[in-house]
């Protein structure tokens, strides 16, 4: 994870107008220094995604009711002079002569310094957007089925009679380090909104692997013709297969595992996810994605998040397994249990 901390708001405003982010039509026609740019190509004539990626943005998922779809730059130079001030404000050091906290109290946790949260609205087609999800056209997440918002209340009610740490079971998939935050690792592959939302590409000819900082979680897409597996195989990320139409890698993905838990609710056997990776320009990779679940939802969405080059190295997320952090979760609540309270 790093951080960037700019302190000058007319240097941003600056980068701002420069970040545009061409189609994929028009990348192949964009100008530097007098001469078009061509998308890079691996030895098997495929463009080359390879590489370290981020989809960190301030944009968020959902757009805000009533918002517009494209913000207008004033917008775009507030939000993100808010989110460097706000960024600096929080690396500041510690007083040393503050007062010691409340027995009980809260006692806080990492400052902006170990996080990444994230400094630029995500820009598309030299649009500045409000939300990454696209479709619906309000930009947020179409109504559950039925029988969606019957498995949401199910869930709802099973997990009430437990506390979240009563066992292991309880605590989420990230604290268990079986899976990365807010879906970060996909699919779809969202921003994480915190840190490490940082990927490095891998492709030969019959795959691509998808590696991402935050929990090193890893997916496989196999190339070529499918051969999909049973109906009870699922996988954490699922089944990907991917095929190349033109300079966009197509990405199909099913049997996604039943526990996995994007922005609330579980995956039915009836999801698919399509992604979509095209090379736009040297710094930055386009991905398109849409959920698909019929059973879940009442239509399909989807959205946009651009990829930009990361100029520095993945580290290993060095998560608490076989570590002391799960074992000191789970014996704290049961201290609290013997005096009295409730973990």
């Amino acid at each position: 994870m790093t951080m960037r901390h700019s302190s000058a708001l007319l240097g941003l405003c600056v980068a701002i107008a420069t970040m545009v982010l061409l189609s994929p039509a028009l990348a192949q026609a964009q100008a530097r220094g007098g001469e078009q740019w061509v998308v890079p190509r691996t030895s098997d004539g495929h463009p080359d995604l390879q590489g370290n990626w981020t989809n960190q943005t301030i944009t968020p998922m959902q757009r805000r009711e009533g918002q517009d779809r494209i913000l207008t730059w004033d917008e775009v130079a507030e939000r993100e002079g808010r989110v460097v001030e706000r960024s600096q404000a929080g690396a500041e050091a510690s007083d040393p002569d503050r007062p010691p906290l409340e027995a009980g109290s809260n006692v806080g946790a990492y400052n902006n310094v170990y996080f990444e949260f994230g400094q630029r609205v995500a820009i598309v087609n030299g649009e500045p957007l409000s939300s990454l999800i696209t479709s619906p056209d309000n930009g947020r997440k179409p109504a559950l089925t039925p029988e969606g918002e019957r498995r949401r209340d199910e869930i709802r009610e099973f997990r009430s009679q437990f506390g979240p740490s009563d066992n292991p079971e309880n605590r989420v998939l990230q604290d268990r380090c079986l899976v990365s935050f807010t879906n970060h690792g996909g699919p779809p592959m969202t921003p994480n909104y915190g840190y490490n939302s940082n990927y490095t590409i891998v492709q030969t000819a019959d795959y691509v692997m998808l590696h991402y900082e935050m929990v090193h979680d890893t997916r496989i897409i196999r190339l070529g013709e499918p051969d999909p597996l049973p109906a009870h195989m699922r996988p954490w990320f699922g089944d990907s297969w991917g095929r190349w139409e033109g300079n966009t890698l197509v990405v199909e993905t099913t049997n996604i595992y039943p526990l996995q838990d994007y922005m609330g609710i579980h995956p039915t056997p009836d999801l698919t996810v399509h992604e979509r990776f095209t090379r736009v320009d040297e710094e930055t990779i386009l991905y398109e994605f849409t959920v698909d679940d019929p059973t879940t939802y009442v239509e399909p969405w989807g959205g946009v998040v651009p990829f930009k080059r990361f100029d520095e190295l993945l580290y290993e997320y060095n998560c608490h397994e076989g570590n002391y952090a799960m074992s000191n979760i789970l014996s704290g609540a049961r201290y609290q249990e013997r005096e009295g309270g409730r973990n």
